[in-house]
């Protein structure tokens, strides 16, 4: 069973009869930050792949500018949850120590803590240009996800993020019971390997909302893909920050929100053109 699944008993009602046994449902546990010895925030999720939530969630609030400001990173389990401890550089300590200054309180996921209603729209930075795709692309990132949800394919309870890459396909997927952590734990595993998110399209499980977008404005993203629609703020962001947002996402097609020069379809050939529009020509 998967790091991140527990078996649990269940009767379940089928073919109109009860059927006992187990069901595999996922990890839920409270993950403490703490930083330079001082508690900042505290997360519920997937207890796997901490290593990649806890740079990941760092360089996303933009507690971390690059993962190599941290000088030591330890995974301890306590009776009530899991503490990811930072130790970090001297100068990279100081500025968090001067914005913690400013805030009322410690944050979460980008929105507790904050002492004006202001700070909840973050600034963003603005991404580059990235890459292009073909709407087949999209088709062929969004198939390749199902096989890569192994902890999904256990409970049917979790998120997933992945990074798809136009030619080397899915090159990271990771899970988590909360959209955000998983997005988090994508962009650690992406630092790790000094991957560019520019350089390829985040594709979410989930609906998107402004504070995935926030997200992947931080990570460099410039396609975030989901297959649920995104809020009316989340485009707003988008649209500011330069990410192209695809949402409704299914294997039929798919919606272009903002910024939809990203994805190109195939230019069709003069006869195909020529045929297409005999076929539109009334009779």
């Amino acid at each position: 069973m998967n790091i991140g699944a527990r078996p649990a008993p269940r009767r379940a009602w089928h073919a109109g009869g009860w059927v006992d046994g187990d069901r595999a449902l996922p990890e839920e546990v409270a993950v403490a930050f703490t930083y330079d010895g001082t508690a900042h925030a505290v997360m519920m999720a997937t207890p796997d792949d901490l290593r990649d939530f806890a740079i990941g969630f760092s360089l996303t609030e933009g507690i971390l500018s690059h993962a190599d400001e941290v000088e030591v990173l330890e995974i301890v389990p306590l009776p009530t949850g899991i503490d990811l401890r930072f130790w970090l550089r001297a100068d990279r300590a100081e500025a968090l120590g001067a914005r913690r200054r400013r805030m009322a309180g410690p944050v979460g996921c980008g929105m507790c803590g904050l002492e004006t209603l202001s700070q909840a729209q973050r600034r963003v930075p603005q991404v580059g240009a990235g890459v292009r795709f073909a709407p087949d692309d999209i088709a062929e990132a969004l198939a390749a996800l199902p096989e890569a949800q192994r902890l999904h394919a256990e409970t049917r309870a979790v998120h997933a993020a992945g990074f798809w890459h136009p030619t080397g396909g899915l090159l990271a997927l990771r899970e988590d019971v909360g959209r955000h952590n998983a997005l988090d734990k994508l962009a650690g595993a992406l630092a790790a390997r000094a991957q560019p998110a520019g350089e390829g399209m985040v594709m979410m499980t989930s609906r998107i909302s402004v504070e995935l977008v926030q997200k992947a404005a931080m990570m460099g993203a410039t396609v975030l893909a989901g297959v649920s629609a995104p809020t009316v703020l989340a485009l707003e962001v988008a649209e500011a920050a330069g990410i192209t947002v695809v949402g409704i996402a299914r294997r039929d097609g798919f919606e272009v929100f903002t910024h939809p020069w990203r994805i190109e379809a195939p230019q069709l050939s003069s006869a195909s053109t020529a045929k297409l529009a005999s076929q539109c020509s009334p009779m």
